[in-house]
């Protein structure tokens, strides 16, 4: 719990705990995508981006509204 930030961004100086965090920061200033959807062709920064999108083309509704019970 030192707060160490060893992984620092030499294009804009933010640091990080985590190399992988580094490298998901790099890609606001690249604009890369590297995630892709197979049945659209969209592309996305994070995969979490991804998966969340592909659920528009499954139909899913992972979440509950707790105040209606609707899903979406």
């Amino acid at each position: 719990h030192t707060r160490e930030m060893p992984y620092s961004f030499r294009h804009c100086g933010k640091t990080f705990v985590l190399m992988s965090d580094l490298f998901k920061h790099q890609r606001t200033h690249t604009r890369e995508k590297p995630f892709f959807c197979g049945q659209c062709g969209k592309h996305f920064k994070y995969k979490t981006y991804l998966v969340t999108h592909q659920q528009t083309h499954t139909r899913e509704n992972p979440f509950t509204c707790s105040q209606c019970e609707k899903r979406f």
